[in-house]
């Protein structure tokens, strides 16, 4: 059903890899999130939440850069262990603060020298509008539907973004005691598509509908990419996924496991359902900024 719009998506849908890494940990964690373009400029939109990250990132590193300084100072002190733990507390180091991140915009440019992120004022929403030299890697861009409201319950419509990060492209680099990207052939994660059902319309505080309710989950790292008719047009973009408690609860089932012994099983099952910001949410913010992008002639 939706074989013809994931290709067409797929043109201007690109993956956004993020490599992390944290307090008192050698290992290297990478990720995956999801941008879409929306016009031939080179403007995107992402989550507000993926759009954090990128503008975090440099505060991140000096944070720990200015730890590490104060750090070397008592590295030959007597009390060494007392004053590393007090100096923890001081800069909030411990196990699992992110310490480093770094990030790579794949097959979107050429050569990319500046990212510009316009934030959304109340929804979890963001525009990127990059600035690069050379040649530009996405073919065309989106095209939203002229009526949002046209999502009514029990329409099919797919997500496509990036939730598997199998890339191997990076390393910790001991001599700059950083993490950095290697080029290799290895540097692609597949894309994935996920469809169902439009559930209902979620609405704010103030009543105003801003979101689509999908009946299947938004996967992580698909965070940023587009919801989707057959035609691959954009109704929308992923931006969470809600876990609705189904009631079914199980307290010390008696069951079978394996068909070799029986077991005792407690189960509170959820339904994980899509979050979507509406295609007319994205079109009013993008005319605000004064941004072109494209609607589907009827």
């Amino acid at each position: 059903m939706f074989v013809k719009a994931i290709e067409r998506v797929s043109e201007f849908t690109r993956p956004i890899h993020i490599i992390t890494r944290l307090y008192n940990q050698a290992e290297i964690r990478p990720g995956a999130a999801t941008l879409f373009f929306i016009n031939e400029n080179g403007d995107a939109i992402t989550c507000k939440h993926v759009a954090d990250l990128i503008v975090n990132v440099g505060a991140i590193q000096q944070h720990y850069a200015r730890f590490m300084a104060e750090y070397r100072k008592i590295l030959r002190e007597p009390q060494h262990d007392y004053l590393r733990q007090r100096l923890e507390e001081q800069f909030n180091m411990k196990l699992g603060t992110v310490i480093g991140q770094k990030f790579d915009f794949i097959n979107c440019f050429e050569s990319l020298s500046q990212i510009h992120v316009t934030y959304h004022p109340k929804y979890d929403l963001a525009l990127l509008r990059f600035e690069g030299t050379g040649q530009k890697f996405f073919q065309r861009p989106a095209e939203f539907v002229a009526d949002g409201a046209s999502a009514k319950p029990g329409k099919s419509l797919c997500r496509l973004g990036y939730p598997f990060a199998e890339y191997t492209n990076f390393r910790y680099n001991s001599d700059l005691d950083d993490i950095e990207w290697v080029r290799t052939n290895n540097q692609v994660t597949p894309s994935f598509p996920i469809d169902g059902i439009v559930t209902r319309y979620i609405a704010d505080e103030s009543g105003t509908p801003f979101a689509i309710e999908m009946s299947t989950p938004g996967l992580v790292g698909q965070s940023g990419g587009p919801l989707f008719d057959t035609e691959g047009t954009v109704y929308g973009m992923q931006q969470s996924t809600r876990h609705l408690h189904m009631g079914f609860d199980m307290v010390n089932h008696d069951v079978w496991v394996g068909g070799t012994h029986r077991a005792k099983i407690s189960n509170h099952p959820f339904l994980h359902v899509g979050v979507c910001i509406s295609a007319d949410i994205i079109k009013e913010f993008l005319r605000q900024h004064e941004v072109k992008f494209y609607m589907k002639k009827r």
